[in-house]
């Protein structure tokens, strides 16, 4: 039997170049890059055309008619999957998907050392208000060292909300500071939580405890303003806040407010609801926020990471074998059945060059 060809599809966003070379050096998959802007009817023929989409998991780079949404889905007839190039995937209706018998995969893990570093950064820099003296030393004279003197993170305690791949490392790292860490995670029992380097609590008590906040869970119905004015209340006088999760789990007014008012020291923030913000944000006006633009898990490396294991995790899925970073795991079954109808050839064919 003739191999089908197999196209994955991406739009022209940056990608580290190993994601291109890896189809292009394959026989039987084709790339097709579609232009976001400016060509819609050529993007969507080439996305009606697809196997495969690999969509951006940026919301503020992607236009919204590129989205995976149940109306793009319909003129995506022979779609076998959604493959979202981050860890996160803001721009997928993963129930859509489910619906149409799609399976939705991320790259999870892929940039988590890029993360947990980022996060720690964030963390030193609010800390000992690095941030801050450096601004002051540009634009004024007169002040003493004792003026922007912060603190040591050693003794401290560190909060992590979610102990997944980045959650972990950033434990470690912790550790390695000589704090103490406590975790909450609703996906994970207590016996993984220390397993993982973290004392399980709930979050309640969490936000009680600890000198540091610092934010490693997923966005979803469950997380959109979990962190909230109440929430920032329940904080200790004089904690940090830190996030290099998603924008939206945190109420960017309730932190101005919090901060303004002097009960949290500082924040370190990295993700925004919008990106990047707005240049009159309030949050970018003070001195004691370290504001970076969602770039986390933004290097060289993890960027690389992140395209090998996503075009990796691609080839394995179109050869029939389960990948392992399946968001939404039940619609295997209905996958299966699909890609058999494309014909056992293709999967030998694929699974020789996986």
């Amino acid at each position: 039997m003739t191999a089908p060809l197999m196209r994955v599809v991406r739009a022209d966003l940056w990608i580290d170049p190993a994601f291109d070379r890896f189809f292009r050096e394959r026989e039987g998959v084709v790339l097709d890059v579609f232009p976001r802007r400016g060509a819609d009817e050529a993007a969507a023929a080439l996305l009606a055309q697809a196997h495969v989409y690999h969509v951006s998991a940026a919301k503020d780079e992607l236009p919204k008619q590129w989205f995976v949404t149940d109306s793009l889905l319909q003129r995506c007839p022979g779609l076998l999957c959604v493959s979202s190039t981050g860890a996160g995937y803001d721009t997928v209706d993963v129930a859509a998907c489910t619906k149409a018998g799609i399976p939705v995969v991320n790259q999870a893990g892929g940039n988590a050392a890029s993360v947990a570093e980022h996060t720690f950064g964030l963390l030193l820099g609010v800390s000992r208000r690095m941030l801050e003296c450096d601004r002051r030393l540009r634009r004024e004279q007169g002040f003493g060292r004792e003026d922007v003197m912060g603190h040591e993170i050693r003794g401290k305690t560190l909060g992590i909300v979610g102990i997944g791949h980045v959650g972990t490392r950033v434990a470690a790292l912790a550790r390695a500071f000589g704090m103490e860490v406590l975790a909450t995670d609703p996906l994970l029992d207590p016996a993984e939580i220390v397993r993982r380097g973290a004392a399980p609590v709930t979050f309640e008590e969490l936000l009680e405890r600890s000198d540091v906040v610092s934010l490693h869970c997923p966005r979803d119905k469950t997380t959109l303003k979990m962190v909230d004015a109440a929430a920032f209340a329940r904080m200790r006088q004089g904690a940090l806040f830190i996030t290099t999760a998603r924008g939206g789990i945190h109420d960017e007014a309730a932190l101005t407010d919090a901060l303004r008012s002097g009960h949290l020291a500082g924040a370190g923030i990295d993700v925004w609801d919008q990106e990047p913000p707005p240049l009159d944000h309030p949050l970018l006006q003070m001195d004691n926020v370290f504001a970076t633009f969602h770039t986390a898990g933004v290097t060289h490396e993890a960027r690389r990471n992140m395209a090998v294991i996503a075009a990796e995790q691609i080839l394995q899925l179109l050869a029939g074998h389960r990948p392992p970073r399946l968001i939404n795991p039940e619609v295997w079954p209905a996958f299966q059945a699909r890609l058999q109808a494309l014909g056992a050839g293709g999967r030998t064919a694929l699974a020789a060059t996986a």
